[in-house]
């Protein structure tokens, strides 16, 4: 098998032949290749050649099935050094957001800061809705499809949709302190949000998506036991997220959630919402949660794409601990249903590239399905 068709084993239920090594090498790349530090042997080899060189798949995260355009609304930026700021004028009001860039971010390719949210007063909250309620959403399958097939055999691509109404709120809106005081202050202003959102994803997404020739969808990104803890979950992200995944479940697709947090809390409340994958999963020591509570709650029932806390590949830890980190690994997932062998959240620019490779022998010798205990 190749890494497609081992992903899309797992996918459909099946065994694979062995366990997909697939880490998300990004950033490492783009921090080493910016500062001319790649290994002497990588020098001139572009990512996917370095993947396939190490023996890694391909994660596949950038392919896109629809665009967006709004309607009614003049942008204006406005640059202030490392600072930028994006006014929104609509004829409802107009709402700005700050970003800031650092030389750190800059140096390995991350996005700038949000350092300043779009709803900051009450009346804000009628400009995004407009804002929403004018976005139009246009499907660019054949785009897709030209990308799916660059991936080819070294993976398959999982498309993101964006957030979930709720988090999107919470996270990107209004950031989570406002938004939940926010919840409390103006409950109304907050509800017509939502409630606006839902209503447009459901109209112009949700069909786009379903109709695609994208069979991996990311919907819902960092839900954490923090920030959106049991109850909160069940009455604002459960209902929503049930009924998206029972929609594209019957047009053939299977649902993903970023799940680079602390999910200890909730892993009852993923399954109930009706994730089937839960990808770049955190585990200790990174996070309370370890991969085998999640294992033994979980079983086979729900995906696990990930497993490597990214702190196991630094220099910091010694080979003997990560030695038996990956031993205790591959005892918890015997014998290896449902699992994806990633790195989560992603490996980082300080991270030893000669532990990626070692994870590719492990995988070698003890990555053979069945997964011997």
């Amino acid at each position: 098998m190749n890494n497609r068709e081992r992903v899309l084993a797992i996918l459909g239920g099946k065994p694979p032949d062995r366990i997909p090594w697939i880490p998300r090498l990004e950033i490492w790349y783009t921090a080493h290749r910016v500062a001319g530090t790649l290994p002497e042997k990588y020098q001139n080899m572009t990512l996917r050649q370095i993947q396939r060189d190490i023996g890694v798949g391909t994660t596949g995260r950038t392919g896109r099935v629809f665009t967006t355009r709004t309607k009614g609304v003049d942008v204006i930026e406005r640059r202030d050094g490392l600072m930028c700021t994006t006014e929104y004028i609509t004829p409802a009001g107009s709402v700005s957001e700050t970003t800031r860039r650092t030389p750190d971010l800059d140096r390995v390719g991350i996005a700038p800061l949000v350092v300043e949210k779009l709803l900051k007063r009450p009346e804000d909250y009628d400009t995004v809705m407009y804002m929403v309620e004018n976005t139009e959403y246009y499907p660019c399958y054949a785009e897709f499809s030209a990308y799916d097939r660059d991936i080819g055999d070294d993976g398959l691509p999982m498309v993101s949709v964006g957030d979930v109404p709720f988090h999107h709120f919470l996270a990107d809106l209004a950031g989570y302190e406002k938004a939940y005081l926010d919840m409390f202050d103006f409950p109304e202003k907050v509800k017509g949000l939502l409630e606006t959102i839902e209503g447009v994803y459901r109209e112009r997404m949700w069909p786009i998506v379903a109709r695609s020739p994208a069979r991996l969808i990311l919907h819902g990104a960092h839900f954490s036991s923090q920030t959106t803890p049991p109850n909160y979950y069940d009455r604002y992200i459960t209902p929503y997220v049930r009924e998206f995944t029972e929609y594209m479940h019957r047009h053939g697709k299977t649902v993903a959630q970023h799940a680079d947090n602390d999910s200890k809390e909730i892993l009852q409340q993923l399954v109930d919402s009706g994730y089937d994958m839960q990808e770049c999963f955190t585990t200790a020591p990174m996070v309370p949660c370890t991969l085998k509570e999640a294992r033994q709650k979980w079983g086979t029932g729900m995906i696990i794409f990930g497993g490597v806390p990214s702190v196991m590949l630094e220099e910091r830890v010694p080979d003997g601990e990560f030695e038996a980190y990956m031993d205790d690994l591959f005892k918890t997932i015997a014998p290896g249903g449902a699992f994806i062998l990633g790195v989560a959240d992603n490996v980082m620019p300080t991270s030893l590239i000669s532990r990626i490779a070692r994870i590719t022998q492990i995988v070698e010798d003890r990555g053979a399905y069945p997964v011997a205990a």
